[in-house]
């Protein structure tokens, strides 16, 4: 990767790393007062919650000696508790020492183990419950589609391509092709086995009355979202935008798309775009991308980075308060679950390291979402924080699942590490934890 090519003009710098100082910080508030809240509540009393680090620009202590501030750098956050000798609280100050026992269990060091867990715990906990308010809003705000599929309205299409009066707002798609479409799933799995090179006939319901209409193919080459950090990003496609041909070859759904591109083998295409009555080229440079399968596995594709979008937008319903809370359980879950495999997969080997970001390309993905509205961004934004969450799990020492670790250990034993053990393990673990970032920062800058 080109660093330069982050910095096309000093306004979208100034806009990159805004959208990135903006969703790490709100990521690390949320992460921190995780620790900060359940610490209160367990009876552990912190004296500094910051975000940032550095000097200090603004602060003010509340009612319960807490002084809240907001420090020059910010790319991250902590809380010191009482006792603490450093912001990890990996180790007691002197002054732990010498605390009356009543003062000594308002410390970390001295809390009962239970509290002590619950605190730590509670740090990437937040992080993966803002993932799951966030999906399950949005889930909200975009609604459920209805089942049988439905037509809310129809994607603007160039003549040719869609006969627009064949199908309806309101329609409910009963079958294709004489093949019954009960619901998304069998409707995906009828439309692989249609014909792209003439249209499908639909039998709809239509005014409580059901008949046959000639319609549009289902998924023709609409772009529906456009992926941060590949070709049809930095060339300016956009959601909406259809194409019509590759390398002067006309094409009639996503799917051959899809197959064109993966026969390039990386080599640059001439892609045709119609946007708005307008017809122009893009010259984009397929990339190698390591795709998540369902069965865990990954599939590695020659992409150039965007995702397509039926001929019709779906009607929805407002989902209730239960069923949202679930969808943002299961978006989570598939989140973690393929961070999971993709690491891995990348450690035995079967996937590139490139799948590894680091801040520069972290950065870039928080400016491209954001480039893309609001609600990208605001998911965007869920996403980071369930992998904030997860990374902060991990039994490294430094990190929250490190202490998780040590509290286990002293859980079975009934004693802390030692001091000489916890010195070195601390050590080990900050090695590691640089190597990381060094390893993630060197795929930003090396990797396509």
């Amino acid at each position: 990767m080109d660093l330069l090519s982050l910095i096309p003009s000093a306004g979208n710098l100034v806009f990159t790393v805004g959208a990135f100082v903006l969703a790490l910080s709100i990521i690390v508030t949320v992460h921190e007062y995780g620790h900060y809240i359940v610490g209160r509540w367990s009876g552990i009393k912190a004296e500094v919650f910051s975000i940032g680090f550095g000097p200090v620009l603004v602060s003010r202590t509340d009612r319960h000696g807490t002084q809240w501030q907001i420090a020059a750098l910010p790319l991250g956050g902590y809380v010191r508790f009482m006792g603490d000798a450093s912001a990890s609280s990996a180790r007691p100050s002197p002054e732990v020492a010498g605390m009356d026992q009543d003062t000594r269990r308002h410390t970390m060091h001295g809390a009962p183990l239970w509290a002590r867990t619950a605190t730590v715990a509670a740090g990437p906990l937040f992080n993966f419950a803002l993932a799951i308010l966030v999906f399950a809003a949005l889930s909200l705000v975009r609604g459920v589609a209805l089942e049988p599929p439905t037509v809310g309205s129809l994607a603007d299409l160039p003549q040719g391509m869609a006969e627009r009066s064949a199908l309806a707002p309101g329609d409910t798609i009963l079958a294709l092709n004489g093949m019954p479409t009960p619901d998304y799933t069998r409707f995906y799995e009828v439309v692989a086995t249609l014909p792209t090179d003439a249209a499908p006939v639909y039998t709809v319901r239509r005014d409580g009355v059901e008949r046959d209409v000639t319609g549009p193919y289902p998924f023709p080459p609409i772009v529906g979202t456009v992926q941060p950090r590949t070709a049809a990003a930095e060339a300016g496609l956009r959601p909406g935008d259809v194409v019509l041909a590759i390398q002067g070859e006309p094409i009639n759904a996503f799917r051959e798309l899809q197959a064109r591109v993966a026969e390039t083998g990386g080599q640059p295409v001439t892609v045709s775009i119609w946007r708005a009555g307008e017809t122009m080229e893009f010259d984009l440079t397929p990339k190698s991308m390591d795709l998540p399968m369902s069965d865990g596995s990954f599939q590695t594709r020659w992409l150039i980075g965007m995702t397509g979008a039926l001929a019709f937008e779906s009607a929805t319903r407002m989902p209730g308060p239960v069923e949202a809370l679930g969808e943002g359980v299961g978006q989570l879950g598939f989140i973690l679950q393929s961070s999971l495999s993709a690491l891995y997969h990348m450690v035995t080997g079967a996937i590139s390291s490139c799948n590894l970001s680091g801040p520069i390309g972290i950065a870039e993905s928080s400016g491209a979402a954001a480039s893309q509205g609001l609600e990208t961004f605001i998911w965007f934004i869920a996403v980071l924080s369930a992998a904030v969450g997860l990374l902060n799990l991990f039994p490294i020492p430094v990190l929250d699942g490190g202490h998780l670790v040590f509290y286990l250990y002293e859980g079975i034993t009934g004693r802390p590490p030692s001091d000489r053990a916890m010195r070195f393990l601390t050590a080990v673990g900050l090695a590691m934890l640089l190597g990381l970032m060094a390893f993630a920062l060197t795929n930003d800058l090396v990797c396509p």
